[in-house]
């Protein structure tokens, strides 16, 4: 039995990042713990807790039965409730306790993953007992920790990995959410085209063409004359996309040319993570 080839590059790039993130962590004193991280709410402990979460619960095991305090002024709504259990019922844990739990979830994780013959379409369990395809939970499971080893990067000083595995992943991941935020969220007008010319790193530049009917569609082909144009280095695309930073924080770091009341509505609408 071995894993489905759709799979294996999900697989590899949770593996790199899972493993970084392990070798982040282990050496940090109880202090560092605590550190505040870029990620909404969360120190060090707060992030490597969700690791461990989503990980557990990618394995099968139960989710612990655990009431949240009412003061988390972070937590608005029922996706980030579900998220933040892992996480609280953790808040207490040492940092032996922490780097011991993390390591033998990745042990139980790498034998999963190497006996799991599952088709990429079978049906798994996802947040708040919604139903995804396990093609789709491990594409966003090797998004979502990739997206953390960066945050855990930024507050401990240890840049790096931004083209790894986890990298091609969460390009391909925030590509795929580009249409709707161009077209719907920010209401681009029809029969337009939106440029982003993303360097660094990753690189890429690709088009967000608006039908007559409003819709968006994600090119390769670059456009002439575009209503609007946006360039940034890789990093500024995930820290905004994922919303770590605002727009302002990032204004030495964008370029925006077009329509400015377009591009200030795009840059408005730019975070995709929940």
């Amino acid at each position: 039995m071995s894993l489905h080839p759709t799979l294996q590059p999900y697989a590899d790039a949770w593996t790199h990042s899972v493993e970084a993130i392990s070798e982040l962590v282990q050496p940090l004193v109880e202090a560092d713990w605590n550190r505040r991280t870029p990620c909404p709410g969360w120190s060090v402990r707060d992030i490597v807790s969700h690791v461990i979460g989503l990980d557990c619960e990618m394995l099968g095991d139960p989710r612990p039965i655990h009431t949240l305090p009412r003061d988390l002024f972070h937590v608005t709504n029922d996706h980030q409730r579900y998220m933040e259990m892992q996480v609280d019922v953790r808040r207490h844990h040492t940092a032996p306790e922490m780097t011991s739990e993390l390591e033998y979830t990745i042990i139980r994780r790498n034998r999963q993953l190497r006996n799991d013959s599952r088709d990429p379409g079978t049906k798994v369990r996802g947040p708040l007992g919604t139903e995804l395809t396990l093609e789709e939970s491990m594409r966003n499971h090797a998004f979502d920790v990739w997206v953390h080893e960066q945050d855990l990067r930024t507050a401990l000083g240890r840049p790096g990995n931004l083209d790894s595995p986890g990298a091609h992943v969460a390009r391909d991941v925030l590509l795929d959410a580009l249409p709707h935020v161009v077209a719907e969220r920010a209401q681009a007008p029809r029969s337009s085209a939106v440029v982003f010319d993303v360097h660094g790193p990753v690189e890429f530049l690709r088009t967000i063409r608006i039908d007559i009917q409003g819709r968006g569609t994600l090119e390769t082909a670059p456009a002439l004359g575009p209503a609007a144009a946006l360039t940034m280095d890789w990093e500024t695309y995930v820290r905004l996309a994922c919303g770590r930073i605002t727009p302002d924080q990032a204004a030495d770091r964008l370029k925006v040319e077009g329509d400015p009341d377009l591009t200030s509505a795009i840059l408005r609408n730019f975070t995709v993570t929940p």
